[in-house]
């Protein structure tokens, strides 16, 4: 490719992305399905840019991507959300992760005739959904910070899972020996001993960014910093992703750290994040995103039609799945977490970098039927952006629509009274008095609509 065309091209796309972003906050057209189709139009249908020439280059930026992704949004997590959250985040997580991994397991295996080896890993490779999808999502629509919270730690959560079972199942499969014990062992330690370091990074980190910031141009340091953590986990054999999340959220509550654990060792008060450090990872990560989501589009693969069906039909399933994972795992009696949550919590599905990554190791294995995992992959992650990012705007909109998909999926509602109570409560708790009077007025209206519309499944 041409430099000028490429350098005319990066330029185009900045300028598209942030005209994207506008539409979508006035008219909830999702930014991501349209940088998605750009990346479609210069890859698959043009063929300007040829997805094998940047795969390798693709894969190491998307890895850049979650790292600057999950490191900002660990800076906007507070340890008392994190401990409100994290019993529920762990219960969705392990069971949208079975639940997947069995479902689509034995539809490839009875279903399509795969190997049952092949289609588990096929199934554990999707049982996760994508933080580069996730969290930019839950950034723009109005959800609880409870919810938030969950979706954000799930995303991350949910990746360890599936990279560690996936390469224990392809042990498995290689070598004919299953070890249970094996595989939670490295997912537990690859957890905890992340999160660990993370944590003493950030202390670290805090106590120095002072002196470094007297350094000349010093201000992409600390987005260095979380890719040395990230770098240091990986190569240990931990989970880099989780450091970098850890990180930002030892940083977002360092003076918390430091007045209940560190001032008896050191009254030294440590450095904390100034607002046009914030803002540089917010445009980063904007950045990052646009180029990321352009490279998916570039990525999927329409060569094979009947792979196309197949990732639509799991795509459709998993939209299914996860309806009555959210119902299990998620009950309506959980504080924090009203029906109109958990219509958003069941429409997030989008697969993304994990599973491409696990999908093209699976193809290049050699093994016997790993040839069509790849093109199964690339195009539910394709079909399950499509569906997230056009169903859970359209969902936030649309106060019909919102109430038709909830009745559908039957989530149990709260008593009318019982609902406004809830929501007066927690808008008194976290927003100023002006934006609860427009909340309650909001749902209000929601649950008046919702009781409205005759529950479907009767």
């Amino acid at each position: 490719m041409d430099p000028a065309l490429l350098i005319l091209t990066l330029g185009t796309l900045v300028f598209a992305a942030h005209w994207f972003a506008e539409i979508f906050s006035k008219k909830r057209i999702p930014d991501v399905v349209l940088l998605m189709f750009i990346g479609i139009v210069i890859g698959p249908l043009l063929k300007i840019v040829d997805a094998e020439k940047l795969s390798t280059i693709g894969n190491i930026f998307g890895q850049l991507t979650l790292v600057i992704l999950l490191f900002e949004s660990g800076t906007e997590l507070s340890f008392k959300t994190l401990a409100d959250s994290i019993k529920d985040t762990v219960s969705l997580t392990i069971v949208n992760f079975i639940f997947t991994m069995t479902a689509v397991g034995l539809f490839g295996w009875l279903a399509l005739g795969m190997n049952p080896g092949i289609s588990f890993m096929l199934g554990s490779a999707l049982g996760g959904s994508s933080s580069a999808v996730a969290i930019p999502l839950v950034k723009q629509i109005s959800i609880g910070e409870k919810s938030k919270t969950i979706l954000i730690l799930e995303s991350a959560f949910s990746a360890i899972l599936c990279i560690v079972v996936t390469l224990a199942i392809f042990e498995s499969y290689k070598y004919g020996e299953i070890r249970v014990g094996v595989i939670f062992g490295q997912v537990f330690s690859s957890f905890l001993l992340a999160s660990f370091i993370g944590l003493i990074g950030s202390i670290f980190w805090s106590m120095v960014l002072d002196k470094v910031r007297t350094i000349n141009n010093s201000i992409f340091t600390t987005p260095a910093f979380v890719f040395i953590i990230y770098g240091i986990n990986e190569l240990l054999g931990y989970s880099g992703i989780i450091s970098a999340l850890a990180f930002g959220i030892g940083l977002a509550n360092m003076e918390l750290i430091h007045d209940r654990w560190l001032k008896k060792f050191s009254d030294r008060k440590p450095t904390l994040l100034n607002p046009t450090e914030k803002t540089l990872f917010s445009e980063l990560v904007f950045l990052m995103k646009t180029f990321f989501f352009v490279y998916v589009g570039i990525s999927i693969k329409f060569d094979s039609f009947i792979s196309l069906l197949i990732g639509l039909s799991i795509s459709f399933m998993l939209i299914i799945l996860r309806i009555y994972v959210v119902r299990i795992s998620l009950p309506s009696d959980i504080k924090g977490i009203n029906a109109k949550d958990r219509a958003f919590l069941s429409m997030m599905i989008p697969r993304g970098l994990a599973a491409a990554v696990l999908a093209t190791m699976i193809s290049q294995s050699q093994l016997a039927g790993s040839e069509r995992v790849s093109n199964i992959v690339f195009s539910v992650i394709f079909f399950t952006i499509i569906f997230t990012s056009a169903l859970v705007p359209l969902l936030e909109k649309s106060n019909k629509f919102r109430g038709v998909y909830t009745k559908i999926i039957n989530f149990p509602n709260f008593k009318k009274k019982t609902d406004v109570e809830n929501i007066e409560e927690s808008i008194d708790n976290n927003s100023s008095a002006s934006e609860s009077t427009q909340d309650i007025n909001e749902e209000k209206t929601y649950i008046n609509e919702e009781e409205d519309v005759p529950n479907l499944f009767l």
